[in-house]
């Protein structure tokens, strides 16, 4: 089942190797083509390198979406946003021509992720410091979809068949404040429900030892975490697992709640601009201490995570990693970070509908400004 009838603006698409200025300033740039990307697995460390770079480089990479390309939804994007009122040359041709490749992993998951790319030096111990640039847009449309019977509410949804995916479009360009529209009800094009963007990177994650893992669960190396405050300005913190660390994005949102009911959230292609730094093991261990899996720090936030398939085990050791890190960052003892997170910070639900759940807290940094000891990101 399909949900659109709203009127498309008159957006320009970023095509492959098009607009963006970063592409004039000569930073190297990864296109999503069928040799740089994995779809439905992520990749590990029998994947070559697709791009390799010395730490503190910044990049460009260009991700692709899985809806409008995934078999449920007939494998060929064109004929897919056609229905929607989408012009064919506003469809993008690297989304076209992994659609028609063969390369997706029907063991695996839906994403496609653009990667891995080599941060030379890197070994295990070491954590890699992905900080985001600018996260932009390639379309000025995208899908929330419910399949599978897989998100919050599976007895209810999807209502009508197997998958339903409802459209979504960007307001006009030039407006104060770009926000993504839908329908109020099926065909009702007059009454749009309107809400405001907030682009990130769902997949983020560096390359693991071993066979190729399923490109759904989150976990340590970070992969499909779906942390809404993963945004320009935000740097996410992942523990290396191979040499060479393999970093890899994709699963590219415009908007998403947390908690990401409905099994995915609005999906849709962006342009990622990343500068890719590495920490060694030793500043690692002084700056962090030994806190398990993926952290980040956000102008405002230090966030740290924590993952299980039990939603109660992953909030429990989001509150571990929270305890550690504050002792780690700032020395404060055990029992008072305990009672701080208590009085002062929100635990967040990351997202429900990952196989393995997660959780995010958000401790304000502006709470230890008064220690005159900042945490450098």
């Amino acid at each position: 089942m399909a949900l659109s009838h709203l009127a498309p603006p008159t957006w320009s698409v970023l095509q492959p190797l098009s607009g963006a200025e970063a592409l004039d300033a000569g930073l190297p740039y990864l296109p999503a083509t069928p040799a740089t990307t994995s779809w439905g697995r992520l990749p590990s460390d029998a994947d070559a390198p697709v791009m390799s770079v010395e730490p503190g480089t910044t990049v460009v990479v260009d991700t692709v979406s899985h809806e409008g390309i995934l078999e449920d939804q007939g494998g060929d994007p064109v004929a897919f946003f056609g229905r929607h009122g989408i012009a064919a040359h506003d469809v993008l041709s690297d989304a076209i021509t992994i659609a028609s490749s063969g390369t997706h992993d029907l063991t695996g998951g839906p994403h496609v992720v653009t990667g891995p790319i080599e941060v030379r030096g890197a070994q295990p111990g070491d954590l890699i410091a992905v900080h985001m640039g600018p996260l932009t847009p390639r379309t000025h449309y995208g899908i929330v979809s419910s399949r599978h019977h897989r998100g919050l509410l599976p007895g209810t949804f999807p209502a009508e068949g197997p998958v339903t995916s409802v459209f979504c479009l960007l307001d006009e360009p030039g407006t104060d404040q770009v926000r993504a529209t839908l329908p109020l009800r099926p065909g009702d094009a007059e009454r749009p429900i309107r809400f405001p963007l907030q682009p990130f990177l769902g997949t983020v994650g560096v390359a693991t030892p071993g066979e190729r893992r399923h490109s759904v669960p989150p976990g340590p190396h970070g992969g499909n975490l779906d942390i809404r405050l993963l945004v320009t300005g935000t740097t996410l913190y992942l523990p290396v697992q191979v040499p060479g660390a393999g970093v890899y994005v994709g699963d590219p949102h415009f908007a998403q709640g947390n908690g990401e009911i409905a099994l995915t959230a609005l999906e849709a292609p962006l342009r990622a601009t990343l500068t890719l730094d590495l920490i060694p093991a030793d500043q690692a261990r002084a700056r962090f201490g030994s806190v398990a899996g993926p952290f980040a720090v956000t102008p405002e936030f230090l966030v740290p995570t924590g993952l299980d398939e039990d939603l109660d085990v992953a909030v429990a050791r989001c509150g571990e990693n929270a305890v550690a890190l504050l002792g780690a960052a700032f020395g404060v003892h055990p029992e008072i970070a305990y009672a701080y997170l208590s009085a002062a910070t929100d635990f967040e639900i990351s997202q429900v509908v990952d196989l393995v759940k997660g959780s995010h807290a958000m401790i304000r940094l502006s709470d230890f400004a008064a220690l005159g000891r900042e945490l450098a990101r």
